[in-house]
């Protein structure tokens, strides 16, 4: 049985979609220059993993209630309205930590909400108009060069503010690459006023979409998959990114790991957009969550920057093959679920709840044991439990019929 096929449908050339991929691009380089730098510009300030880990959670704590408060504003105004809004409480974040300056450690639970906020109404006008401007049949395309985009920001992001800051003074450089960052996002505030106005109608029917899963098997197992996702994702977006810099003590050399991962992910997006099959979606999610989890095999024993960028390298490689077709997935039970066509913004927020629960959950832990135990023991032991998220996810989905 044949996992790559020769050919793949045309991706439709709508000026929204091409718009809504510079937004997504726009927005990926001015994260990935910044949002791993936060971290590490936190963890100077204390080199305390609560601080982190609080930051973090207050993330994924308003994300969620911004998802549910922007679905309900989306059925009453232009959903572009909603992505805009996500977008400048993004740039307000990076106002604020340039104002704060190198007492921004004091105001983690701010900064941590007032960037889930702007998550939170940026991926919900996002998903949802997503969700419009694509077919099942083009789906796996989009989510590849959306993709592909967001791993080129990975690349030129992370390795030019690593040596920005290492070029200049010390709080200078991160400013610098805050400001950059706010700028970016100040574009995108500007391209998202030539999308078409969307306005959805009708009542906000959350309860009965979360009620779903108990009649849909397919949204059921989907919303677990997602649950599990999401509690790898919660301890690895920090975890590796303060244990990378505390390995190396350099910006630079954070910059270049982020490089490695994004340039992986970029070849393997293209890859994995061209060659997988819908028909073959459940084998490459299988593969690349079994990937994503062995690779955490190298933190068991001791780490050096060596096994770090081998790390770098599996991560990059295995993370497109499980998100395209997982992705994809999603979006094709969605769309074939009860009422889809008029509920599909809650269907995303309910998806987002459960991604998010598992993130919470996740650093929950983390922060109850790193309080009662040693970090430098407890820390792997973590990674090992919450590390196979991805792989757990093909479990639920395996059984999907779509």
């Amino acid at each position: 049985m044949q996992l790559f096929p020769s050919k793949k449908p045309s991706i439709p050339v709508s000026r929204d979609l091409k718009i809504l991929l510079i937004i997504g691009g726009l927005y990926a380089l001015s994260t990935f220059i910044s949002n791993t730098f936060v971290n590490v510009f936190l963890w100077k300030q204390s080199g305390d993993y609560m601080d982190i880990a609080t930051y973090n959670l207050f993330i994924y704590l308003l994300q969620p209630i911004s998802f549910f408060v922007a679905g309900k504003c989306v059925k009453h105004v232009d959903r572009t309205l909603i992505i805009r809004i996500g977008v400048i409480f993004l740039s307000i974040f990076y106002m604020v930590v340039l104002l704060l300056g190198e007492k921004a450690v004091n105001y983690t639970y701010m900064l941590g909400a007032i960037l889930g906020i702007g998550y939170g109404f940026y991926w919900l006008a996002y998903n949802v108009l997503t969700f419009e401007v694509t077919e099942p049949e083009t789906r796996d395309l989009f989510n590849g060069i959306l993709g592909s985009l967001q791993s080129f920001g990975g690349m030129v992001g992370p390795l030019l503010a690593g040596y920005i800051i290492t070029l200049m003074d010390n709080f200078k450089g991160y400013s610098t690459i805050f400001f950059l960052s706010f700028f970016l996002f100040f574009l995108a505030i500007v391209c998202s006023f030539y999308l078409k106005k969307r306005k959805a109608t009708g009542r906000f029917f959350i309860r009965e979409v979360f009620k779903e899963r108990k009649h849909n098997t397919n949204w059921r197992s989907v919303l677990f998959a997602h649950l599990t996702q999401g509690s790898r994702e919660g301890l690895f977006i920090f975890i590796i990114t303060i244990w990378v810099y505390i390995e190396t003590n350099s910006e630079l050399s954070l910059g270049l790991f982020n490089f490695l991962i994004s340039l992986c992910s970029f070849i393997s997006y293209y890859f994995v957009s061209k060659m997988v099959s819908s028909k073959k979606r459940k084998a490459a999610i299988f593969y690349g969550g079994l990937a994503l989890y062995l690779a955490v095999l190298l933190f068991v024993f001791p780490t050096s920057y060596v096994t770090i960028l081998l790390y770098g390298v599996i991560i990059g490689v295995s993370f497109p093959l499980f998100n395209v077709p997982f992705v994809s997935l999603t979006y094709d039970i969605i769309g074939k679920s009860k009422n889809a066509g008029n509920w599909r913004v809650e269907y995303i927020i309910i998806r987002e709840v459960f991604i998010n629960i598992g993130r919470v959950l996740a650093i929950i832990v983390f922060i109850v044991s790193v309080s009662f135990l040693d970090p430098i023991f407890i820390i792997p032991v973590l990674m090992l439990v919450f590390g196979g998220g991805n792989f757990l996810s093909y479990f639920f989905i395996r059984k999907t019929s779509i």
